[in-house]
């Protein structure tokens, strides 16, 4: 098993309190408005895996609405346990996408499965990106869809701004790049050719602001231009 020292540390070291970690804004924000984007393409039963699922904010929200079993899967276990100590009604398990053989030994014991995938791939190394898909394509077999969301290119500039704020960025930005993290240059039309390249349609797609932690100086929200799809086998 790979543990990545950025991720296990930077959760490690995050605050417990709320809107204190960069994109772990409330589910009211998140999930919520994305949901009816991708239920209808969901069938009843597959488990729905929320692949890098931090400490769970988002996979108890979708816990309380999946009609089957929700597990929340991450590669940094110290995340894992924080998201297991927060409760709800999710399974949760320490898993790189990345690691084909340990996708392939956690799909054994669970049949297809549906993903949800947030916010993972612009954080990956170029050549994990193509691993990641990987994992995705195997978790949904022939029966599973997955809803990917990522910050689109135009996010870039967002970041820059707060980065260049006055004051010094935001904390909870700040932690990010502390422990390594940085998102990466990952052009719009990347994301559904890695998954159009391994066989997969593209049932629905579209652009939805992705809400983040960080204020700005009126009070509202930060949030990032996006770009998400649904895909999966068949037509």
């Amino acid at each position: 098993m790979r543990v990545d020292v950025g991720w296990d540390g930077f959760w490690a070291d995050a605050p417990t309190e709320r809107d204190s970690v960069f994109w772990d804004a409330p589910p009211e924000q998140v999930v919520e408005r994305q949901l009816p984007l991708f239920e209808r393409h969901l069938t009843a039963g597959p488990p729905l895996v929320d692949a890098g699922c931090g400490n769970g904010t988002q996979t108890r929200w979708l816990a309380a609405r999946h009609r089957g079993p929700v597990v929340g899967v991450d590669l940094s276990p110290t995340a894992v346990e924080l998201a297991r100590g927060a409760g709800g009604d999710a399974e949760y398990e320490v898993l790189d996408l990345a690691d084909g053989p340990a996708v392939a030994t956690f799909r054994a014991g669970r049949g297809d499965c549906h993903v949800y995938l947030r916010g993972v791939l612009h954080q990956a190394a170029h050549d994990d990106r193509a691993r990641i898909a990987d994992g995705v394509t195997a978790l949904l077999g022939h029966g599973g869809r997955a809803f990917v969301v990522e910050p689109a290119r135009a996010a870039k500039e967002v970041l820059g701004g707060l980065m260049g704020r006055p004051a010094g960025p935001p904390p909870a930005l700040a932690a990010v790049f502390a422990h390594g993290i940085s998102p990466m240059e990952m052009p719009d039309e990347a994301v559904p050719a890695l998954f159009t390249g391994r066989g997969l349609t593209v049932f629905a797609s579209g652009r939805l602001p992705l809400a983040t932690t960080v204020r700005d100086p009126d009070g509202a929200r930060v949030e990032l231009p996006s770009n998400w799809l649904v895909v999966g086998y068949g037509g």
